[in-house]
């Protein structure tokens, strides 16, 4: 008996938790833009370089594997 009601009253406090957080999110004052900007430091551009090495496909063989049997439980 007291599992039930635990667990409604449980589900009924996070779904009023997660509304009034969207609610706040939606409607809320954003602190994050009325912050000063900070310094900001602009860092030299960098170039990477390198080579590829080709690939080497060796065409000549072929190579099958079975697939092991599926066996029921």
């Amino acid at each position: 008996m007291f599992d039930r009601i635990f667990s409604g009253t449980l589900t009924f406090c996070l779904l009023v938790a997660g509304t009034l957080a969207i609610g706040s999110a939606l409607f809320g004052h954003d602190t994050r833009s009325a912050r000063a900007p900070g310094a900001v430091i602009e860092l030299p551009r960098v170039t990477v370089t390198g080579q590829r090495t080709a690939l080497s496909i060796d065409g000549s063989t072929t190579k099958v594997v079975a697939a092991p049997a599926l066996t029921h439980i």
